[in-house]
């Protein structure tokens, strides 16, 4: 179900987000029997036109709620358009035999979905990644009550309220009310050099960079296995507990005592393997 086969109307193609607005609320509320009807249809005949009444007459839902998230500074249309999305899922997986209108079981998929897109384009960083910092995100802005620092009093509050940890409440009040700052420099200001562009340029973005930059990558990787495959499983394991083992690389002495040589054979081995592994990286 995609909202071109419901073919319902969006910001754009009325022309401005009040239009649509209005034109959503113009859709008839449906009755519990009527709700439970359509839902009945589209269960079990797939009927997408039944789908397409329950989706209108919830579009004013979505509204609403994507309103009350206008406070992180995305653009309404996008929160509405992500908002209609879970609506969309809500309306397929709804089960009408269940006893629940449409409306309670819509808002959670609607609330997800908007959290989703929230997430990924607030600042254009991922500021919330566990569940508790998630809670954090969605409630912070809402539970503080004043423009200023959170108090002692305030953090011990919000997280006994929230049930998570005076760091995170601390860390996520950081995160969100710290001041942005711009890579370029303002336009009356002669100090480009102190402009975080200025020293912020990536070393590698010249294109010569890049592949040089993807041919060594392919080395690292597919070369260095192709390297270790034409060594014995002896050498292979010297080598690989040797080198790649960064936590805990093995001492000779240590592959000396698995193998019952001397940790003097253990190095000439190693050396042997480590010379095969440089002719087959440069063949």
């Amino acid at each position: 179900m995609s909202a071109t086969t419901l073919d319902f109307p969006v910001p754009s193609t009325l022309g401005s987000l009040e239009s649509y607005i209005q034109a959503v609320n113009r859709f008839p509320l449906l009755t519990a029997e009527q709700e439970h009807d359509l839902a009945v249809r589209f269960r079990e005949k797939e009927d997408v036109e039944a789908a397409r009444q329950l989706v209108l007459s919830h579009l004013r839902l979505v509204v609403a709620i994507a309103r009350g998230y206008l406070g992180y500074g995305l653009p309404h249309a996008d929160l509405i358009q992500e908002g209609n999305v879970g609506l969309m899922k809500a309306v397929k997986r709804y089960d009408p035999e269940r006893g629940v209108r449409l409306v309670s079981f819509a808002v959670h998929w609607i609330k997800a979905e908007i959290h989703e897109y929230i997430l990924k384009n607030w600042r254009l960083l991922k500021v919330a990644t566990t569940k508790a910092q998630r809670k954090l995100f969605f409630n912070l802005r809402s539970m503080k009550k004043s423009d200023g620092s959170l108090s002692s009093g305030a953090v011990e509050e919000m997280a006994r309220v929230l049930n998570v940890n005076h760091a995170d409440v601390r860390e996520m009040e950081i995160r969100m009310y710290g001041q942005d700052v711009s890579l370029e420099p303002s336009v009356d200001s002669d100090e480009e050099s102190y402009a975080p562009i200025a020293y912020l340029a990536a070393a590698n973005a010249e294109p010569t960079q890049h592949i040089e930059n993807k041919e060594r990558e392919q080395l690292a990787t597919v070369g260095l296995s192709r390297a270790l495959e034409s060594l014995d499983a002896r050498s292979r394991h010297i080598v690989e507990s040797r080198w790649l083992n960064e936590e805990n690389p093995a001492t000779l002495h240590e592959l000396a005592a698995v193998y019952g040589i001397s940790a003097e054979r253990v190095r000439q081995v190693e050396a042997k393997a480590l010379q095969k592994m440089r002719t087959a990286l440069t063949a």
